[in-house]
């Protein structure tokens, strides 16, 4: 069911909020955090006690196991409720994190942080496009010169080849079933959750932006883009690959 006021929300303000949100993606655990989190130091060499902005950081995975590695983690979401719960997990681990609610289209600062980073597909969500170019520019703003911006994105060339219309399982009492669609150059999901007390709705839409694309926008938010790779392990992009993960540095 939904609500006078969530009609008037982005799916991106309304879904992130909800407590179903941990039902369909709760697979998602802490070591695949930690695996992107071992490709990215091997691949830029952070220093020690660096300062690392995770923007759009949802319930804290990446954040937290940043900040477990000994670094100076500030985490940034537009949604109340997973910087609530984001505050929870690093209190939990006894792991020192800063979390503030905040939307990743406004500058934090200027220069301020040696990596900002963008994980999971928290990106691509703006109907104008021209906002993801916004967004882009306010996260390179916040990196320090000689820092870097990384960003782990869907592949858009797999999703668009390998699209699965629908797929069901089970979780507890609960069945998931999601349905996909590409229109209009986005991928577009609906959700549905049921149980006992009926059929829950949720939808998704994320923008396919491909490596040309982020590319542009790197170059326009005076960002070079430097590596590029298709998964976690650090396998290299390729039609097939499940991700993809960009490196880009500010050099001035």
């Amino acid at each position: 069911m939904t609500t006078p006021d969530q009609k008037d929300q982005k799916w991106y303000e309304a879904w992130f909020e909800r407590d179903e949100y941990k039902v369909v993606y709760g697979h998602r655990d802490d070591n695949e955090a930690s695996l992107l989190i071992d490709l990215i130091e091997s691949t830029i060499r952070i220093k020690e006690a660096a300062r690392v902005l995770d923007m759009g950081c949802g319930r804290g995975r990446h954040a937290v196991e940043f900040a477990r590695r000994g670094y100076e983690v500030t985490g940034i979401d537009l949604s109340p409720r997973s910087i609530a719960a984001a505050r929870q997990r690093a209190s939990l681990a006894g792991i020192p994190a800063a979390f503030a609610v905040g939307d990743m289209r406004e500058a934090v600062c200027n220069g301020c942080f040696d990596v900002v980073a963008n994980l999971f597909t928290a990106f691509g969500y703006f109907d104008d496009e021209a906002e993801h170019g916004v967004a882009i520019r306010a996260m390179a703003e916040a990196v320090a010169p000689g820092g870097w911006l990384v960003q782990d994105f869907l592949n858009a060339e797999r999703v668009a080849r390998r699209l699965v219309p629908v797929d069901e399982r089970t979780v507890g009492d609960l069945t998931v079933v999601q349905r996909r669609q590409i229109a209009a150059g986005r991928i577009n999901k609906t959700i549905e959750l049921r149980g006992s007390n009926g059929t829950q709705r949720f939808s998704e839409s994320v923008r396919l932006l491909d490596l040309a694309a982020f590319d542009r926008m790197y170059r326009a938010a005076g960002m070079v883009l430097t590596r590029v790779f298709g998964d976690y392990t650090g396998g290299p992009l390729t039609p097939d690959s499940p991700r993809l993960i960009m490196f880009s540095r500010r050099a001035r």
